[in-house]
């Protein structure tokens, strides 16, 4: 699938099929899904009103994963979330969730950068293939929402001795975190 600046245009038509008017072909929600974690935006347009449905379906996306078992959210912050749609909050929830998941995606990016330069294997023959393999392995556990990473940017200004004393930090955190 070609990677365009545009995003992918379904239409909806009156029998509820979704239509992929770059393939011209009919698309299921699973579909849909799929575009999305390989990074591709999606709009949803009513065919007949040109009302913009691409909230409500990927509400279904996830109320369809959830349903399976594939739980991400929790159920209290499912309920703070419905929660928010009746108090003075709405207006705070959406930007909070917002910045939340893309603190996740950078933490998550920093981490997979990080990972090359605290590494004394990153010398051998073979370590990409294998910090490849790191990557899509996180992506996996992480369902997708890891953002693609730059392979132009290096950690080769960083110290080692910097990488040393944030890991430490971070393990004086988590050891305070245990008690």
């Amino acid at each position: 699938m070609a990677k365009t600046s545009q995003p992918l245009l379904i239409k909806r038509y009156a029998s509820r099929r979704l239509y992929n008017t770059e393939t011209s072909d009919y698309v299921t929600l699973e579909d849909i899904a799929t575009f999305i974690r390989e990074g591709r935006e999606v709009q949803i347009v009513d065919l007949k009103s040109g009302d913009d449905l691409t909230r409500q379906y990927l509400l279904q996306i996830i109320a369809e994963h959830e349903s399976r078992g594939e739980s991400v959210l929790p159920v209290d912050v499912l309920t703070d979330l419905v929660r928010s749609y009746t108090s003075q909050s709405m207006s705070v929830v959406p930007q909070f969730l917002a910045q939340s998941f893309e603190m996740l995606q950078n933490g998550q990016s920093k981490m997979m950068e990080n990972m090359g330069g605290m590494n004394p294997l990153a010398q051998m023959p073979g370590f990409e293939a294998m910090r490849a393999q790191q990557e899509a392995f996180m992506k996996a556990m992480t369902g997708g929402m890891m953002p693609k990473t730059d392979e132009s940017k290096s950690t080769g200004g960083e110290d080692l001795a910097d990488i040393k004393a944030e890991l430490a930090s971070l393990q004086e955190k988590l050891s305070k975190l245990g008690k």
